[in-house]
């Protein structure tokens, strides 16, 4: 496996980026830091919204997938290609694009912070929450206590775990840290197994995503597939592959809570007016409810 991004090589990218960052700003100094803040915005309640909601993700670029055995696109680990996205140059078009979509009436914002893959940062995400009243959501690769603090710091309200990348007692002590600070842990799956996971995790928001980890290739009807095996209790988020209203009547009739939006967003002429029209698909009488 040399061409596809594998999970000892994600995490090991990653690690050595927080290390670096660790000897700028200790693990006890980040500690505090994440505690000087003010608290987290609530996210469930936002997300149980009528309907299905939206969160609106905002990114400065895409990795472009590579073709590796026949129709299977990757991304490469060492130099992935990036598309940048024309509607993200500078942190005044963070914080302009975190207010549009406020103002249409999302659920949440969620910021990509990851660099390799996406061109992210954590000013980024600072930048959104500021301009934003919606809960933040961080877009990133989380396996370390550090950035679980970095996270908090910088505004997130929501932080990811990849199941696949985490042994069980790692993803249940980030879950317990991620609460401890008064954040709402999302658990990202791409399997029924990785979703039974993250439930006995004590995870109350699954997102199934439609991506692979390792890959491009979109399979929607994922969510489909793996939804049956959560319990009601738990929110239901569709991630990846949503371009219009519908797909999220769509994953509303799988049994969604909500939908991620990224890519349409960013690529869309007028961010925020794309993002009003998939709220108002979500309240739509049309849009399958299936919480009573």
């Amino acid at each position: 496996m040399t061409t596809v991004l594998a999970a000892d090589a994600i995490v090991a990218e990653i690690l050595a980026d927080v290390a670096a960052r660790e000897a700028r700003v200790s693990f006890a100094d980040i500690k505090a830091l994440s505690r000087s803040v003010p608290s987290p915005r609530p996210v469930v309640s936002e997300l149980l919204r009528p309907g299905c909601s939206i969160i609106a993700e905002i990114k400065r670029a895409n990795p472009v997938p590579h073709m590796h055995g026949g129709n299977d696109c990757v991304v490469r680990a060492d130099a992935p290609r990036l598309l940048d996205f024309d509607a993200v140059s500078s942190l005044a078009d963070v914080a302009g694009l975190a207010q549009g979509f406020a103002q249409a009436g999302v659920a949440a914002v969620a910021c990509q912070t990851e660099q390799l893959r996406f061109r992210g940062s954590l000013e980024d995400m600072a930048t959104a929450r500021a301009a934003s009243s919606v809960p933040m959501l961080c877009r990133d690769i989380i396996v370390d206590p550090y950035q679980v603090h970095e996270a908090r710091f910088f505004g997130a309200d929501m932080v990811p775990l990849q199941v696949e990348l985490l042994a069980q007692a790692r993803l249940v002590a980030l879950v317990d840290r991620i609460e401890s600070l008064g954040m709402t842990a999302l658990a990202e799956v791409r399997s029924p197994e990785q979703a039974q996971r993250a439930v006995a995790a004590g995870v109350k928001v699954v997102g199934i995503n439609a991506r692979g980890l390792h890959s491009r290739n979109l399979n929607p009807h994922r969510f489909s597939a793996i939804v049956p095996h959560l319990p009601s209790d738990v929110v239901r988020i569709g991630l990846g592959g949503v371009m219009s209203a519908r797909e999220v009547w769509r994953y509303a009739g799988w049994g969604a809570d909500a939908v991620l939006v990224g890519e349409a967003l960013m690529a869309a002429p007028r961010p925020a007016v794309l993002a009003r029209d998939l709220v108002a698909a979500g309240l739509h009488p049309a849009c399958p409810v299936w919480r009573s």
